[in-house]
């Protein structure tokens, strides 16, 4: 595993939303990681467009070589997006681990694992840069690619994960600075990874849940050097990392299928967990106000609020868990939290629902999005609004607010899969064809 709505409190987010680099206002005004500047979905200096087609407010439309479901990240001039991209002659199937075959794609062919700096302004690519080349150990679904997790940027850095093809630091240039090879995922099924890195200040996280021995890591992004590592007694998840700062130090918050578990940045020791989520963990959380929300919707429906000036040691069950709810929750596409509302979709489908972030009272929901059917992209939103874009490339853009008041709905030749990016005025939406930069202007100032 996506600019504002309302302009969200600063002040509070920074003080308990603050992932990648969003500490400084410089990183508010991007979109340096998947969930946005405050790991929220909100992009609280964006103002992007509220109508387009194929022929209105499309400043650039570009082919991307090759497959990928990562968000595009941006800083200053640039964005940044991974890709594998077929290479070579094809080879007969290699069968991977053998589970869920029916909806599974196996590597037919090598591939080049390539990250790519797109200029801002008109689309063109500043530079490509092909990290690894190979055969890739495993299948992934058929819905899926080897290039779906996210990079992160800090505006200097571009870090870069392609799971069991390697991990990799790169400068904003292009240079490489080095790589890391955790190894090879077991992924349940043979589903494909996802799991995107976390940046917080000079910290890489990078969560490895899957079936073998689960860890979760932090490395130096100069260096790729490791920090710590801690064994995680977990099996596969595909949610990513969130870095949260409380009480004047940042911990980094996973949720998966046992627990949801807090780490202390710096040490890696374990600060607290909770239980209550259950199997296939793919939706990552979300945290503002010193409040985690997590979610899940596979094997049963679960969401929990966890005030972390109360999470010390195994929470499950306690104070500690503001509210829980246990219907209507979300699978693939993560929630948004936006100026004290938390929104989300019900497993991966049209309906929306919006509850009170801290009390977990509706606010309304499940309500049926018109021309929006499977959503694998995560929600976000700016400038009072929430987008939500579907695998049939309708876009929904709702009102942040009391009530369900859809405000337009616009349709893309193409299919959405990777959650949208927003920096300024513009929206990014990497499709299975192409990426779209959109905006009410014709060209940036």
């Amino acid at each position: 595993m996506v600019n504002g709505i309302a302009i969200l409190a600063l002040a509070a987010a920074m003080a308990s939303a603050a992932t990648a680099s969003g500490e400084s206002p410089a990183a508010r005004a991007q979109w340096p990681q998947w969930r946005g500047p405050l790991g929220t979905g909100v992009a609280p200096a964006g103002n992007p467009p509220l109508t387009w087609s194929e022929s209105e407010n499309v400043r650039w439309k570009i082919p991307i070589p090759g497959q990928g479901h990562s968000t595009p990240v941006v800083w200053g001039d640039r964005v940044f997006l991974t890709t594998a991209i077929p290479h070579g002659e094809a080879i007969a199937p290699q069968g991977g681990q053998g589970h869920g075959a029916h909806d599974n794609v196996q590597p037919r062919t090598r591939y080049e694992f390539a990250v790519l700096a797109i200029d801002r302004g008109d689309g063109s690519i500043a530079w490509k840069r092909i990290v690894h080349e190979g055969l890739p150990h495993d299948a992934t679904h058929e819905s899926g690619t080897w290039a779906s997790a996210s990079a992160v940027t800090d505006g200097r850095h571009v870090i870069a994960s392609f799971g069991s093809s390697g991990l990799y630091g790169l400068t904003v240039e292009g240079e490489l600075l080095w790589s890391q090879d955790l190894g090879d995922m077991r992924i349940l099924h043979s589903h494909g990874e996802g799991s995107s890195p976390a940046l917080h200040g000079d910290t890489v996280v990078v969560n490895w849940d899957h079936e073998g021995g689960s860890f979760l890591v932090a490395l130096d992004k100069r260096t790729g050097e490791q920090r710590w590592r801690v064994d995680r007694d977990e099996k596969t998840s595909w949610s990513s990392p969130l870095v949260v700062e409380h009480d004047g130090k940042a911990q980094v918050v996973v949720a998966a299928t046992k627990r949801v578990r807090g780490y202390d940045l710096a040490s890696g020791k374990q600060i607290w967990e909770c239980g209550g989520l259950s199997g296939n963990v793919v939706a990552t959380p979300v945290a503002a106000d010193g409040i985690v929300h997590v979610a899940n919707s596979y094997e049963t429906r679960a969401m929990l609020a966890i005030r972390l000036d109360r999470a010390k040691g195994d929470v499950t069950g306690g104070d500690a868990v503001l509210w829980t709810r246990d219907r209507d929750t979300p699978y693939v596409p993560s929630p948004i939290l936006y100026d004290g509302s938390l929104c989300f979709l019900k497993h991966y489908q049209g309906f929306l629902t919006c509850v009170d972030a801290a009390s977990g009272a509706t606010r309304f929901g499940p309500a049926r999005l018109s021309g929006i059917e499977n959503v694998y992209a995560s929600l976000v939103g700016a400038a009072g609004r929430i987008y939500v874009v579907d695998r049939d490339g309708t876009t929904a853009v709702v009102r942040n607010g009391p009530n369900l008041d859809l405000l337009a709905q616009n349709q893309l030749d193409d299919s959405f899969s990777a959650s949208p990016a927003i920096a300024g005025d513009e929206l990014f939406l990497r499709g299975e064809r192409s990426l779209y930069c959109l905006s009410a202007r014709s060209a940036r100032p």
